[in-house]
């Protein structure tokens, strides 16, 4: 019996190729012509470096700005270049119609089963980290958000629990994340598409608390997130983080008799600086003001707050400028 069968990819690699160059890949390229400006490929270091480092596969950490989008180009890119084609982790919660979950299975995603009681949760993110686990030994690439769900406020910051799921059951963490090979990587859109809607958001959590997303919602910002302009898209490759850990381990061997809570904010605070960093700073004027005007006409609520949504939209773009120059002083 396969233990994995909830949640693994379906094994159809010659119907996911055939699939890929007749549907995907076009549908990819004609979104990004109706919705960007260009989207770009880069690197923060040295490129040679960063192709070695994910030449027997990776661990793609990145921040999370789409729903849809941000894998589904990232991958595509390193499969024209490099031949790497990820596993994907996708939440169940996006499943809102019947033939979303056999669709993107068949495309390389893997299911992160959410919104379970707590214990279910605990076998469930035994069972995904496991499965990982098992992919990474295999030498298989993986693209994971470093967080459950977008940040709505900008401020990208790898959550704790994502990378203790990703460890459970090791003995010893930091070897267990060097076996992972972490190479993280930026996500940058001139325009969110979605800005609107996570600004909404803010404003009806901020009025009540208990007000929690539905399905209905995860598919608009899905259909907005893929149908919207995005002027220019940049995605930044950066280095693996396993010297980084050496030389910490080398130089503080103490870390490694720290609660595993310390140890894993250790982590996070490498893969967030990786992410800060290269970050692609666009510039801001007049224009892009405009652009705030009209996203902000777009929110109906029956109390609309504009102040408020204005300043939550100005803070969702200053958020990675803000922490851009941060990481630039980071040290661990």
């Amino acid at each position: 019996m396969d233990k994995f069968r909830k949640i693994r990819a379906y094994r159809t690699e010659w119907l996911q190729m055939i699939f890929d160059w007749i549907t995907i890949l076009p549908f990819l390229r004609r979104i990004a012509r109706k919705t960007t400006s260009g989207i770009e490929l880069s690197y923060l270091g040295e490129r040679k470096r960063i192709e070695q480092d994910i030449c027997h596969g990776a661990f793609f950490m990145t921040n999370h700005r789409d729903i849809c989008m941000d894998a589904a180009w990232l991958s595509e890119r390193l499969r024209m270049k490099y031949c790497i084609r990820p596993y994907i982790g996708i939440g169940n919660n996006l499943f809102g119609k019947w033939w979303i979950e056999p669709l993107v299975r068949t495309l390389r995603c893997f299911v992160v089963i959410r919104n379970v009681p707590p214990r279910e949760q605990l076998v469930q993110s035994q069972m995904l980290s496991e499965y990982i686990q098992m992919l990474r030994r295999k030498g298989k690439s993986i693209w994971l958000a470093q967080r459950q769900g977008r940040a709505k406020d900008g401020n990208d910051v790898t959550q704790t629990a994502v990378l203790k799921m990703l460890t459970l059951g090791s003995e010893d963490f930091f070897e267990a994340v060097k076996q992972l090979n972490f190479c993280p990587v930026s996500i940058n859109y001139e325009y969110d598409p979605c800005d609107y809607l996570k600004a909404r958001e803010m404003q009806l959590v901020r009025d009540n608390p208990q007000w929690k997303k539905s399905r209905k919602d995860d598919l608009i910002s899905m259909q907005v997130g893929i149908q919207g302009q995005k002027g220019r898209v940049v995605y930044r490759l950066t280095p693996s983080i396993n010297p980084e850990i050496d030389e910490l381990l080398s130089r503080q061997p103490e870390v490694k008799e720290l609660p595993r809570n310390e140890q894993i904010q250790l982590v996070c605070n490498m893969i967030d600086k990786h992410i800060h960093q290269a970050y692609e700073l666009y510039e801001r004027g007049e224009e892009f003001e405009r652009y705030l005007q009209q996203q902000l006409a777009k929110i109906h609520l029956p109390n609309k707050d504009e102040q408020f949504l204005m300043d939550k939209l100005h803070e969702m773009y200053e958020a990675p400028v803000i922490n851009h120059r941060k990481s630039l002083e980071f040290s661990v």
